[in-house]
């Protein structure tokens, strides 16, 4: 059995698609180059990315699948788990190999792995969207410091803008060292310096504007107001609304 070493991208994931379509070398497994740790008796290939050959195994994708399962196999890659990438490449040679709706057969362990994936990146692209609040910092724009298990931030973009038009915001993922810029007009991918991390998850006084301490006041008594104490189900809220997400919710600073 042979070894293709890509580099993580998806774009060498379906490069190596491709490859494996032009030789036809057997069975073969698929590793990051980067986590691999090589065996003496491996036989490896180093898989070069190429924009053109992943374009195509991308079109002939599109035009295979529903919108649902390209979505799929989006979420899947972005959950950064290592063994997804193989569950990937499998599935993808499987579907060119087989007639139209191959997708659906779950008795085949790629494609169970990859929609239950997925699913776990859609529910926290929905907690995401749900959990976030906004500070408003000295210079007017609104940010946002996150932490999510997976790589969701290129899911919340769409969401964002389209519920936050008339504002500048910042959604920062300190956990991959990057963010979501919306200025009013276009929305475009950032990075920071780790000094400019470190006071966006901090909340320094001098970042955050003059009202923002009243903003969190106002919001606090809000929910402190519509509590009802006698039907408090902590059970039922932490169900709802998990303890690893309380770091961003204004209102877990008070006891609900």
């Amino acid at each position: 059995m042979q070894t293709y070493l890509f580099d993580g991208s998806m774009e060498g994931l379906l490069t190596a698609v491709f490859e494996w379509f032009e030789r036809k070398p057997g069975a073969v497994v698929l590793r990051n180059q980067a986590l691999h740790q090589p065996d003496a008796f491996e036989q490896c290939r180093a898989i070069i990315s190429s924009e053109q050959q992943a374009a195509r195994v991308w079109k002939g994708l599109q035009q295979r699948l529903e919108k649902g399962w390209i979505r799929r196999l989006t979420c899947a890659y972005l959950s950064e788990k290592p063994e997804v990438h193989e569950h990937l490449f499998q599935l993808i040679c499987y579907l060119f190999q087989n007639p139209p709706g191959a997708e659906m057969n779950y008795g085949n362990e790629h494609v169970l792995e990859v929609a239950q994936t997925a699913r776990k990146v859609e529910r926290e692209k929905h907690r995401m969207e749900a959990f976030i609040r906004f500070q408003h910092a000295a210079d007017g724009i609104f940010y946002c410091g996150i932490d999510p298990d997976f790589n969701v931030l290129p899911l919340l973009g769409k969401h964002f803008r389209n519920r936050y038009q008339d504002q500048q915001w910042i959604i920062y993922d300190l956990k991959r060292h990057y963010g979501l810029f919306f200025d009013l007009n276009t929305l475009e991918e950032i990075t920071m310096q780790r000094e400019e991390e470190s006071n966006l998850m901090n909340s320094k006084p001098d970042v955050l504007s003059e009202k923002e301490n009243l903003y969190a006041l106002l919001w606090k008594d809000y929910f402190k107001s519509t509590n009802i104490p006698a039907r408090k189900n902590t059970k039922l809220h932490v169900q709802h609304v998990p303890k690893r997400y309380w770091k961003y919710l204004t209102e877990k600073q008070v006891e609900i």
